[in-house]
């Protein structure tokens, strides 16, 4: 320690590694002097961060705040005055178109989120290619210009009140351009596919987490961002019958509502269907066989895909079941030139010959001993059974979904399916759902209420045995048709 005295300060300095000075005053002008020092050390250690402190990409730093984005209404962004002189039902129409153009203004924030946050950075760092940006965000950027373009002309007809007389001829000149989102919601499959699998690299996956944790992302991740497009185009058949619910029977918008709603109730349908088909071709070219004779013609010409998920069987070997038109198919998911891919497990089961089962809880025994009979009581629920039996040909397979409603709809999709192909070839009397057709178990009988799926699983972990749907078209009329008519089949989406 050394010890020394200038003008007002005495001073002991105590070498460290840190190289700190200890001081005190020698007298009061010196303790003024202490208090002037101590108020700027104060000040300065406010402006500058601290440098040991954690950085705010640390994985210790405390969780940041999210930025969240606030609802607004219209009534509540403009003039009071104004909707005073309103009637109720006219201040509802203008809230339903606000929220029709507050919608535009936030998809088009969201999706140069997306490209800011994650495609640039991402591509400039080389965590990714710009093949594998190209495939996973495909023609999202041709999508921003579309939609500031609706932002900009339903802004141009507003009025300075806030009010808007007329919306219906901007939407029905406009919608027809949403056609460009067919290439968008195509590939989203395949882009889906690719994410997962890229997120395997520990670079890709550190990228994502961070921006996660960021308060921009909204607790949203990537793929959420990517999926808001898709989720938008469904939203506005809703969005224009609210605001055609709210607009009176005399005012000249009423015919161009009904027209628009009809515009996009058609575009919706025909992006649907290709996207469907798309995601059929996708999974086939994935399929692996493992001898010439497990390749069937029923799985080449199917176009649609029902549905397809994760089940399992009662050993507890994961299988991942695909169930086509007129065909089932039990795979093993599998890595192949590093893809993911699906190794056929057994031959494929024609759906005219399929028998299914509906099984009660506690009538599977797992691995078909002791292990079974003391194994615990949630691993024998939610089973059902599909079987086969064609000559020398025969299958049994006992498969687990993982909660009951994964269950029922598996049952509803294959019954479904199985009734589609009985129609087709004029045996639509064989199938009863409560006949031998299905032979279900006994004093079974499954509610046959609507199922609506109204979100693609936007997650990016699935669970052990997941059903892979998404929605069933708007109204969800494609889940639910088998009691009244044998018409064109109706399927499940699947996500991936």
């Amino acid at each position: 320690m050394v010890e020394f005295h200038h003008n007002h300060w005495q001073v002991w300095l105590f070498p460290s590694k840190f190289g700190v000075f200890m001081c005190c005053p020698a007298s009061p002008a010196g303790q003024m002097e202490l208090r002037k020092t101590r108020r700027s050390i104060s000040f300065r250690s406010e402006s500058r961060p601290d440098l040991l402190g954690p950085r705010p990409w640390s994985r210790n730093a405390a969780p940041s705040s999210t930025k969240r984005r606030d609802s607004k209404l219209w009534s509540e962004t403009f003039d009071v005055c104004v909707n005073q002189m309103l009637t109720s039902k006219e201040i509802k129409r203008q809230e339903a178109i606000f929220e029709l153009s507050q919608g535009e203004e936030d998809l088009i924030e969201d999706l140069k989120l997306a490209k800011k946050a994650y495609h640039d950075p991402m591509l400039k760092l080389s965590i990714m290619t710009e093949q594998e940006l190209n495939q996973i965000f495909g023609t999202l950027d041709s999508l921003i210009p579309l939609h500031e373009d609706l932002l900009s002309q339903l802004r141009d007809v507003r009025k300075p009140d806030g009010s808007t007389e007329h919306v219906g001829p901007i939407l029905v000149g406009w919608l027809p351009c949403l056609s460009s989102y067919d290439s968008y919601c195509s590939n989203q499959v395949a882009a889906k596919a690719l994410l997962d699998h890229k997120k395997q690299d520990h670079r890709v996956q550190d990228f994502l987490q961070r921006c996660l944790e960021s308060p921009f992302s909204r607790k949203l991740d990537l793929w959420n961002f990517l999926d808001i497009p898709r989720s938008r185009l469904v939203k506005y058949p809703l969005l224009l019958r609210e605001i055609l619910r709210h607009t009176p029977n005399d005012n000249p918008d009423q015919q161009h509502l009904e027209e628009a709603i009809n515009i996009i109730q058609g575009i919706v349908a025909e992006i649907n269907t290709k996207t469907g088909e798309s995601e059929c071709r996708y999974y086939k070219e994935r399929l692996l066989y493992l001898e010439e004779g497990q390749k069937d013609s029923l799985i080449d010409s199917s176009k649609v895909l029902c549905c397809h998920g994760e089940l399992k069987n009662n050993r507890g070997v994961k299988l991942h079941v695909f169930l086509f038109q007129e065909v089932l198919v039990i795979t093993r998911a599998v890595t192949h030139n590093e893809q993911l891919c699906y190794q056929l497990y057994r031959q494929p089961i024609p759906m005219k010959d399929l028998l299914l089962e509906d099984l009660q809880d506690g009538e599977v025994r797992l691995g078909g001993s002791l292990r079974g009979a003391f194994s615990n009581n949630e691993r024998i629920k939610n089973f059902f059974r599909v079987s086969f039996k064609n000559g020398s040909q025969s299958q049994t397979h006992s498969l687990q979904a993982n909660d009951t409603f994964n269950k029922q709809q598996w049952l509803n999709c294959i019954r479904q399916a199985k009734e589609t192909v009985l129609c087709a070839t004029g045996r639509a009397g064989v199938l009863d759902p409560e006949g031998p057709c299905l032979d279900p178990a006994p004093g079974s009988r499954e509610p046959r209420g609507e199922a609506k799926l109204e979100q693609m699983d936007q997650s990016d972990s699935e669970s052990d045995c997941s059903m892979d749907t998404s929605e069933v078209s708007l109204d969800c009329e494609r889940m639910e048709q088998t009691d009244s008519s044998c018409g064109p089949s109706r399927h499940v989406e699947s996500n991936v």
